[in-house]
Order: C-alpha cells, then sequence, then structure tokens
C-alpha cells in the first residue's frame, strides 16, 4: 500500500456511474414489482451501500477509509432499457474515495443482475465509469 500517514486529511468526494441494459420486458417487471427476488431498486441500493464500505476488503491495495456518507441512484430508463446507477461517496480522509464510488456501483449492477437473471441472462453491465472527484492533492476532476 502506498503511504499517506503524513499526507493532511481533507473533504474527498467521489462520483460513479454506470448502468445495465435489460430486454424491455426486464424492465417493466422492475418497474410494476413483478421480479420474483422482491423489490430490485431498494435491494441494489443497500447492496452499493454495503459494498462501498467493504471495498478494502475487496480491492487488495486499498486503505480503510472513514466513509461520511453515500447515495445511491437506480434511475430505470425505459428510453434504453437500462438502469442507470449513480453513487456519490463522500470522506474526510488521507485519500480518495474513487475506488468505494466505482464498487458502489458494480455492486448495485451485479445486485440487479442477480434479482433479474431469472428473467433475463443477457443482461449487460456497461459503461461504468468515474465521473469526477474531488479534494486531496490532484485537485477536482470532471469526465468531460
Amino acid at each position: 500500500m502506498v503511504e499517506v500517514g503524513r499526507k493532511p486529511e481533507t473533504e474527498r468526494v467521489a462520483v460513479a456511474a454506470g448502468a445495465v441494459r435489460m430486454e424491455p420486458a426486464t424492465l417493466r417487471a422492475i418497474l410494476s414489482g413483478g421480479v420474483p427476488k422482491g423489490d430490485v431498486i431498494a435491494v441494489a441500493r443497500v447492496a452499493a451501500i454495503q459494498a462501498c464500505k467493504r471495498t478494502p476488503e475487496l480491492v487488495p491495495l486499498c486503505h480503510p477509509l472513514r466513509v461520511t456518507g453515500i447515495e445511491v441512484d437506480l434511475e430505470p430508463d425505459p428510453a434504453t432499457s437500462c438502469v442507470r446507477i449513480r453513487a456519490r461517496v463522500r470522506a474526510h480522509d488521507r485519500t480518495g474515495v474513487e475506488m468505494e464510488a466505482l464498487v458502489a456501483v458494480v455492486a448495485a449492477a451485479l445486485c440487479v443482475y442477480d434479482m433479474c437473471k431469472a428473467l433475463d441472462r443477457g443482461m449487460q453491465i456497461i459503461d461504468v465509469r468515474l465521473e469526477e472527484k474531488r479534494g486531496g492533492k490532484s485537485g477536482p476532476w470532471r469526465r468531460r
């Protein structure tokens, strides 16, 4: 791991996004509450939060951070037959929260897949990416 002990603690924010593409019938089942495993959006949100908090256990060289907040939005998009996922993670620490935000998005996407796979094995997890980060020595960054 990289030594961060001498770095100052600062406010850190990262936003990541991604999506799960699926058949229109699968998205309709999510929207109507017709998925046998339950409320896909609610469960995926909890999965994202849980995974964010466990990022150092999943990504070997990540520092454990004191996450102070996480917001996860899952937005069904009938026009593209996707569930769009966005995670915003905040911490006051010595290193950034980019990995926590990305892990949250991936965990939410995997949860959507798991809950809907009996209906649609052809779903795709797509476009997972960092959208922005703030804090630390390198300063702010935003995807164009």
